[in-house]
């Protein structure tokens, strides 16, 4: 296998798993940047990446998102879930904001604030539910929380269960809304990167292909198991695992 194609199934693996699970798929794909670092992932490659994980995350939930269609009311819920994420975001980009936050420092912080955060919220009393408490107020919650995720480290999918637990949603529907509301952000992410690589008059080669078809079958499995276990355990070992990882962080940084 030659090396631009181990590094695209490494960046698939990566972005498929970390993207779903609360770790920060953005940190982990810059630290892979860090330790390889003559290795920079092309902008075409960047969005194959975004699309294989949207068409996962479309084709795992197609039944309920067909459903969505047909009731309106969560429809409309799930769009202002997603709005303020799309506004701020697209503010970053346009602005670079991201990109300027995207060093070791910011991530190291962010993964341990934030994974603390989740562990305090995993300890909530899990009474509610996606089919009968997703509702204005709490949905505008998790939308302006899910702005945080615009920081390198913090995990979209992390920052999504952590408020959906505070507002004591149980694990498995915590990490239903962070699905759900992973699809407009990975799909401004692939319109986006996908704009930018005209551009940069990147080309669509067998490379690319293979990042869109691992991403998917990374992202589809994770999906698919991580549901499962967060119906039997906490979310623990993923709170030790960012503690970890920001204490490892903290030793290259200042040590």
């Amino acid at each position: 296998m030659s090396l631009i194609y181990l590094q695209t199934l490494i960046l698939s693996l990566i972005q498929g798993i970390s993207e779903f699970i609360p770790v920060s798929s953005s940190a982990h794909l810059v630290l892979f940047s860090e330790i390889f670092n003559s290795y920079k992932s092309s902008v075409l490659m960047d969005a194959s990446l975004h699309l294989g994980s949207l068409i996962a995350i479309m084709h795992y939930f197609f039944r309920d998102l067909i459903d969505f269609t047909n009731n309106k009311k969560i429809l409309n819920l799930l769009v202002i879930g997603s709005l303020p994420l799309i506004i701020v975001g697209y503010f970053f980009y346009e602005y670079s904001i991201y990109e300027n936050l995207r060093n070791i420092e910011i991530i190291a912080w962010s993964t341990l604030v934030f994974g603390i955060l989740l562990y305090f919220s995993d300890k909530s009393v899990a009474s509610n539910s996606f089919e009968n408490n997703i509702n204005l107020k709490n949905i505008f919650i998790i939308g302006f929380v899910q702005i945080l995720a615009l920081i390198p480290g913090a995990s979209r999918a992390g920052i999504v269960i952590t408020g959906s637990r505070f507002l004591n949603f149980n694990r498995y529907d915590a990490a239903k809304i962070s699905f759900i509301l992973s699809i407009p952000a990975l799909l401004g992410a692939s319109v986006l990167t996908i704009k930018d690589s005209f551009v940069k008059e990147d080309m669509i080669n067998s490379n690319i292909i293979l990042g869109i078809i691992l991403s998917y079958i990374f992202s589809y499995l994770t999906i698919k198991y991580f549901l499962i276990y967060t119906k039997n355990f906490s979310l623990n070992v993923f709170v030790i695992y960012r503690v970890l990882l920001s204490l490892v962080l903290f030793y290259f940084i200042y040590f």
